[in-house]
């Protein structure tokens, strides 16, 4: 029988600071399935006018981050990621809730995000939050290869 990870603890949701961008850079050295990003781009993030970008914090510790862009009613969120130690434990509903939050006091309608087609955890995530699959961009990912999968969700503010 497969362990759940425990219930999250109360999480504190804040703005990425640049000193964030070690501890974020680690938490997606934990998720291979996803692309790395130099330091410095976490630290670029904190400046970038039109998005959310957003970490999550328990007991002190960043657990996880979520990172999206707004163009005019449509928002693309870029990462979604938690410490492995600390997934299915409700760290990145509470993210990705915070996120959807913003999208829509910022007047957006849609919310898009790309998924490696391998991915069916993230995939599984996405529909039991209100994403439903749109389209498929073939051979996007490298290393491996992998068609992206691109989600929707409509937001009704």
């Amino acid at each position: 029988m497969a362990s759940e990870a425990a219930p999250c603890p109360p999480v504190v949701i804040r703005p990425i600071r640049p000193e964030d961008a070690p501890v974020l850079t680690e938490i997606l050295q934990e998720s291979a399935e996803m692309l790395s990003w130099r330091l410095d781009d976490h630290e670029n993030t904190t400046v970038t006018a039109g998005g959310v970008f957003l970490v999550g914090e328990a007991n002190g510790e960043i657990v996880g981050f979520v990172m999206a862009r707004h163009v005019v009613d449509e928002s693309e969120v870029i990462y979604i990621a938690v410490r492995r130690s600390q997934r299915r434990s409700g760290f990145g509903a509470a993210l990705l809730a915070a996120a959807l939050k913003d999208a829509e006091a910022q007047g957006v309608a849609r919310v898009f995000l790309e998924v490696r087609e391998s991915n069916a955890g993230a995939i599984a995530f996405y529909r039991k939050h209100g994403f439903a699959q749109v389209g498929r961009r073939r051979a996007y990912y490298r290393n491996p290869d992998n068609d992206a999968l691109l989600f929707e969700r409509k937001l009704t503010g």
